[in-house]
């Protein structure tokens, strides 16, 4: 997935470093990041977690971890370059076929949860909550589990949470949020929409949500712009006194306003993104 941002872009978060030769310690690198590693009774409760949870199911003798390799050499996928190099190593194969993988070269891994391939380069990690494998780096990321996904340690206290947000297709596009590779962005009323989609409301000066109508930026210096328009409009004299009931989009408070055919303003917030509900 694309990276998400809160407009003023990923709970359990593993991912597939190595912890070669399974030791109490390395086992305790699986644990989330904000918890203590404390070897003793405390830490071999942990383990006996990590057992009840399936995270040991994983990996093979040499590293106990949820991703394998594709060799570069043989395009082959194995655990880890130890089991390819017994493999391909071994008596029973031609002496001119025996090999050892080019470890740092290696270029794909491959997710155990979810079968996901990617490049190594991308800082993929599988997310429990997600319940698939993304990329970023789960130490820059968190999980929103009311909102169902992953989005940046940035938008931890300020991104509104809004039920399942993700899982929906873009409004422009349509493209389903939650898998989508491109850039998110979470609006101030809490709806997402590719970032490439909003860039593209704007040129067509369209700045309020598709899915609520609330207002997508400050617009205070636009609705300045109205102010002086209506006051160099006048009205005709048959609309000068007449009334109506408008319905802010943005606070969601109902006015009652004289008409005017530029837009009428929101006596609670002053905003011009209203709309009429009686005359």
């Amino acid at each position: 997935m694309g990276g998400v941002a809160v407009l003023h872009s990923e709970s359990l978060q593993l991912d597939c470093k190595d912890t070669k030769h399974v030791t109490e310690k390395d086992v305790c690198n699986h644990l989330p990041s904000n918890e203590e590693h404390i070897l003793g009774e405390e830490s071999s409760q942990k383990i006996n977690n990590l057992r009840e949870r399936g995270d040991m199911e994983y990996g093979c003798q040499h590293y106990r971890r949820r991703c394998r390799i594709r060799a570069p050499c043989c395009n082959e996928i194995f655990n880890c370059r130890h089991c390819h190099n017994e493999a391909k190593n071994n008596i029973n194969i031609d002496q001119k076929h025996r090999h050892d993988v080019p470890r740092h070269q290696v270029k794909q891994v491959i997710c155990s949860l979810c079968g996901t391939e990617q490049e190594v380069s991308k800082k993929q990690y599988h997310c429990s909550g997600c319940g698939i494998c993304r990329t970023g780096g789960c130490e820059n990321v968190f999980h929103c589990f009311k909102c169902g996904c992953c989005y940046s340690t940035q938008m931890k206290n300020s991104h509104p949470c809004v039920e399942g947000a993700m899982h929906h297709d873009c409004p422009i596009c349509f493209e389903y949020l939650f898998e989508s590779v491109n850039d998110v962005l979470v609006l101030p009323c809490g709806h997402t929409i590719h970032k490439s989609c909003l860039n593209e409301m704007g040129e067509h000066f369209q700045y309020a949500c598709p899915l609520c109508s609330k207002s997508v930026c400050d617009m205070s210096m636009i609705w300045e712009k109205f102010d002086l328009q209506i006051a160099a409009t006048p009205m005709p004299e048959a609309y000068r006194n007449k009334m109506i009931w408008i319905l802010c989009n943005d606070c969601t408070k109902t006015s009652h306003v004289q008409f005017h055919l530029v837009a009428q303003k929101c006596l609670n917030c002053k905003s011009y993104n209203t709309r009429q509900i009686r005359g």
